[in-house]
């Protein structure tokens, strides 16, 4: 583990297993400076053990880096099921899963991810308190974090076409949506209704079906969206989709999506900028789930504040794309600037990300 690429001085790393289930995965835990961990659970077919290990680790890094950005006085941390093929996560599991939760003290929050459901994180509450993500109650924060992830997302956009295109409108826009899960199809009912035109795609046949009918949506193949010529290409589903490979065929100014880990190493966030597309760090426009999670788990606002604390996430990356310009200097290398500020255990002098609000 300590030789893997995706370890980053790690707090504790716990591989889990509950034999009466069949329950196997791993919760990481990336840093507690700020508070307990707080990240979600995700359930997911992995190619092997060493997969999963790194989806743990670099998840549970961007959400220090995430609860950081986002001014939350939290630390970062991420649980994954490893889920075998054309099984699904059972109930019992998931009970399973919560006492792993509980034995960690605390020092772990757990919610939903990919994979997993608000229902799912019922279970997961029979064994343990140490959860976010669960049914709303009266006006106070909670419930399905997902919109909120894309309504941050869109205001995410909203900074990101100001910033290049100079433009608050939408309308006559074009926009990739990668990814018809919750956030992306979310995200698209927004943009519609702001007048984007969108495309998308999705390995759900029936969610493009649906996207096409309501939205007026041109549907393309998952290999090809984000090579379409528009103006945003807003990934929505998995990580690592910005690479050596990808990163020259992109055909849009603008990268601004809900996805998680979207540069598959540091060095292809220098390959956007290279190359002039401009990339909203993907842990700063896609913390409108974790900002809702947060007030529900510490009881620190109303659903109505919470909204206005998602909507600040427009002022947070303008000025990571401000700072970028002037400094020449990729936006995510001046998020992680600002993240590290605030992770540090001691106040710095001055800092590269100077003037940024969260």
């Amino acid at each position: 583990m300590f030789s893997s690429s995706g370890y980053d001085a790690h707090e504790s790393v716990t591989f889990f297993s509950d034999a009466a289930s069949g329950l196997r995965g791993v919760v990481a835990i990336h840093s507690t400076r700020l508070g307990p961990a707080f990240g979600g659970c995700r359930a997911w077919f992995y190619d092997n053990d060493e997969a999963a290990l790194q989806d743990a680790l670099r998840l549970s890094r961007g959400m220090s880096y995430k609860n950081a950005v986002a001014g939350l006085p939290l630390g970062g941390g991420k649980a994954v099921i490893i889920r075998k093929p054309g099984e699904t996560v059972t109930p019992a599991q998931f009970e399973a899963f919560g006492r792993i939760v509980e034995q960690l003290g605390g020092r772990y929050i757990t919610a939903e991810d990919v994979g997993v459901s608000m229902s799912d994180m019922i279970h997961v509450a029979r064994s343990t308190a140490h959860v976010g993500g669960l049914p709303q109650a009266g006006q106070a924060a909670g419930g399905d974090p997902s919109p909120k992830t894309a309504y941050g997302v869109y205001c995410g956009i909203l900074a990101a076409i100001q910033a290049r295109l100079s433009t608050r409108s939408f309308s006559g826009l074009k926009i990739a949506v990668q990814g018809l899960g919750s956030v992306g199809r979310n995200l698209c009912e927004r943009l519609h209704a702001a007048g984007a035109e969108l495309v998308v795609a999705d390995i759900n046949a029936a969610a493009c079906e649906a996207a096409q009918q309501r939205f007026g949506a041109r549907v393309v193949p998952v290999g090809e969206i984000l090579f379409q010529a528009v103006d945003v290409v807003a990934p929505c589903a998995l990580g690592g989709i910005l690479n050596a490979q990808t990163i020259p065929r992109i055909r849009a100014p603008i990268i601004a999506g809900g996805a998680n880990n979207q540069l598959a190493t540091a060095e292809d966030g220098q390959r956007l900028h290279d190359r002039h597309v401009l990339y909203a760090p993907d842990y700063v426009i896609n913390a409108g789930g974790i900002i809702c999670a947060a007030a529900e788990y510490l009881r620190t606002g109303s659903e109505d504040q919470v909204w206005a604390r998602v909507a600040r996430i427009e002022q947070t990356l303008a000025g990571v794309f401000l700072e970028s310009v002037s400094t020449d200097t990729p936006p995510h290398l001046v998020a992680d600037a600002l993240a590290l500020q605030r992770l540090s255990p001691a106040p710095r002098a001055s800092s590269p990300a100077k003037g940024l609000a969260a």
